[in-house]
């Protein structure tokens, strides 16, 4: 795996004294922490969380507890009436009398077809849901990060590569600059040793920039935008496991089928579609209800005391509540279709997430074996090329070959050499990308 291969990058620690270097380690841990994306799908699971725990209480009964104190004003009063206030009769010829009532009110569902009960298991997959949401986008985040930095590695080994051009190019130049001195070459072959190594060194400043824009793409997706210099750590020399064994494509695919969330997620669609066809059915079915209550009433039209008013107009009560469902038009039948047409949707779905993962998969796995046989020729390539050039420099010193074949020369080794780094970090990540599809995660 390319952080096995690499293993010198994860153990690297910043210098002092210096700005930090990232490692994928710490990339990838900085971007689970704080990827602002990743924080919201956190908060969807905790609100999902919330939803099952009202789930949950809503099959405990319900207990208040209430009160109502009125003051009324009768301006024009008839003397001697008596009032109903409260259920009690009053006699009284005052203007402005108040009353109060209390009450304690107890209800429970005892039974509905199971549909709280339903409601839990609903929320409780929507909570598992939201979780794999989550899943899925750090493992998201978790890809671009290793695909950024690893073409953080390929573009700093161009720059060396690039360097070393340049380095060849000038030293090409100034032997053309001698050989003009003595009569061995002319102005115009010089002029063509002049502008290679021009050549070289726009492309060493086109590889550096591409280099600066993939750090700028990391540092944008880890959400860092503080001032500070953001640098990823770059060994001297990376020696990657490119030749290691590719893992077979069927046994990816069959380990990526039970970890992978996005295959999971689609199974708890599939329950939840059981789960709400089991709600629809049960709008049909009776609801039982257990009801009781406990209450007094006070009057200041009364003679008794407050007290004695409490004692003498408590009352209490106790039923049972059956509600049968005769015709609701047609709200069921539309519930527990609509709920089957949901379930065959979320099949359909399973089967084409299934089919895309092994797509994913298989593309990995054949660039992965495509950029492996790549690999092994580029290296042979390189080496033949590095000793042709050696070979066309000696003889072009001697005066046997010409400006032409020494240039051709030269492109064609940094043409192996350009071949054999994309290649080589090519195979790194998409074998790498394999392991992580198998195993479900990024690890050293």
């Amino acid at each position: 795996m390319i952080l096995m291969a690499l293993s010198c990058i994860f153990l690297a620690h910043p210098i002092l004294g210096t700005a930090k270097k990232w490692t994928l380690d710490e990339c990838i841990a900085y971007a689970l922490d704080n990827n602002i994306a990743l924080q919201q799908t956190r908060i969807n699971k905790l609100s999902a969380h919330e939803d099952v725990m009202q789930a949950k209480a809503n099959l405990l009964p319900s207990l208040n507890a209430q009160t109502s104190q009125n003051i009324v004003y009768q301006p024009f009063p008839e003397s001697g009436r008596f009032t109903v206030a409260n259920g009690t009769v009053e006699s009284s010829v005052d203007k402005v009398y108040y009353n109060g009532s209390y009450g304690l009110n107890f209800n429970w569902t005892v039974w509905n077809g199971r549909r709280n009960q339903n409601q839990v298991k609903l929320n409780e997959l929507m909570e598992q849901k939201a979780a794999l949401d989550s899943a899925m986008t750090a493992n998201s985040i978790q890809e671009q990060i290793a695909q950024l930095y690893v073409q953080i590695l390929y573009s700093a080994e161009a720059v060396k590569v690039n360097r070393q051009s340049l380095s060849t190019s000038q030293k090409n130049e100034e032997r053309g600059q001698v050989m003009v001195e003595v009569g061995k070459m002319s102005q115009a072959d010089l002029a063509q040793l002049s502008a290679q190594r021009a050549q070289d060194e726009y492309n060493i400043v086109a590889a550096e920039n591409n280099l600066r824009n993939y750090k700028r793409q990391l540092k944008q997706l880890l959400e860092i935008i503080d001032d500070e210099d953001f640098d990823v750590y770059i060994p001297d020399n990376v020696e990657g496991d490119a030749l290691q064994v590719i893992p077979a494509l069927p046994a990816v695919y069959e380990k990526a089928q039970s970890t992978r969330p996005e295959i999971q997620n689609q199974l708890l669609a599939i329950e939840q579609s059981n789960v709400n066809m089991n709600i629809a059915k049960a709008q049909n079915l009776p609801t039982v209800g257990i009801t009781s209550g406990i209450g007094t009433n006070t009057s200041t039209m009364s003679d008794n005391g407050w007290g004695q008013q409490m004692k003498n107009n408590l009352n209490m009560s106790a039923g049972v509540t059956v509600s049968v469902p005769i015709f609701d038009n047609r709200q069921r039948k539309t519930a527990v279709n609509k709920a089957r047409l949901a379930k065959e949707s979320s099949m359909l779905e399973l089967k084409n997430q299934q089919t895309q993962l092994y797509s994913t998969i298989e593309s990995y796995w054949i660039q992965a074996v495509t950029n492996q046989s790549k690999y092994k020729a580029a290296r042979t390539n390189t080496q033949s090329q590095q000793a042709s050039y050696e070979m066309l420099s000696e003889q072009f010193r001697l005066g046997l070959k010409n400006i032409v074949e020494l240039m051709n020369g030269k492109t064609n080794l940094l043409s192996a050499q350009q071949n054999e780094l994309e290649s080589k970090y090519l195979t790194l990540y998409n074998i790498q990308m394999l392991h992580f599809y198998e195993s479900g995660s990024l690890t050293q």
